[in-house]
């Protein structure tokens, strides 16, 4: 979010922070949950309510934490999002084994060109179709996460129940968004939550796939900042 951070804070209070695992953040030697993650950094942080953006992961953190928690989100914005519950295509889990098989060589390396290629180039790309400073970011990101230490009794406390059936009960004004030549599968799933939450719209941002806020940062913050100011 470094491109978002500088425009959205000449407009709104914003705050930013490392999920556990990522960034500066290390995995805790216990179970953990990111929901209540967010919760305490909304307490801490002595907040009443905020508007919520997240891309891909975040963007589930996100949608699970509106439902645990709706009179402390005013609105969200949700960029190419997972969903808790949600069932991956074949073509997600192939990756996910092939990556698995790859950081059990030890080939942190090529675990690392896997994502990029997944999430960054996209089905439709090659490398030298995409910017290569945002290929170059996502690629020091991944190799970062993947070095860090993963603790032997590491719980993830998932949300339940998950948000994928409970998608109808958002009552907040949502902004869907997804890069153009992002996975059919990520569309696909775009389209059902535009369908099971009322008053949700959907931006599709034109020539990039998954990275889409690193992609076209001017496009994605002119829109978020539409959206919030049009709520």
């Amino acid at each position: 979010m470094d491109a978002q951070f500088e425009r959205f804070s000449k407009a709104y209070q914003v705050i930013r922070f490392d999920l556990r695992g990522f960034g500066r953040s290390n995995l805790p030697a216990d179970s953990f949950s990111n929901i209540e993650n967010v919760r305490s950094v909304i307490d801490f942080l002595q907040l009443d309510s905020v508007f919520l953006v997240g891309i891909s992961f975040g963007g589930m953190i996100a949608l699970d934490f509106s439902l645990a928690y709706p009179d402390s989100v005013e609105a969200l914005i949700l960029g190419a999002p997972s969903v808790s519950g949600a069932s991956p295509s074949e073509r997600v889990k192939r990756f996910w084994e092939e990556e698995e098989e790859a950081l059990d060589r030890g080939d942190v390396e090529g675990a690392t060109e896997l994502n990029l290629r997944m999430w960054v180039d996209g089905p439709c790309r090659n490398p030298n179709q995409v910017n290569p400073a945002v290929r170059k970011q996502v690629r020091d990101m991944q190799l970062a996460i993947f070095r860090k230490e993963i603790p032997d009794d590491i719980e993830e406390i998932a949300a339940s129940p998950p948000a994928i059936n409970r998608l109808g009960e958002v009552a907040l004004p949502v902004q869907l968004m997804i890069g153009e030549l992002d996975l059919e599968e990520k569309h696909t799933l775009v389209d059902r939550m535009i369908s099971e939450i009322a008053g949700s719209r959907k931006v599709v941002i034109p020539g990039v796939a998954h990275m889409l806020n690193m992609e076209h940062p001017d496009v994605f913050n002119q829109r978020v900042l539409e959206f919030l100011s049009g709520r």
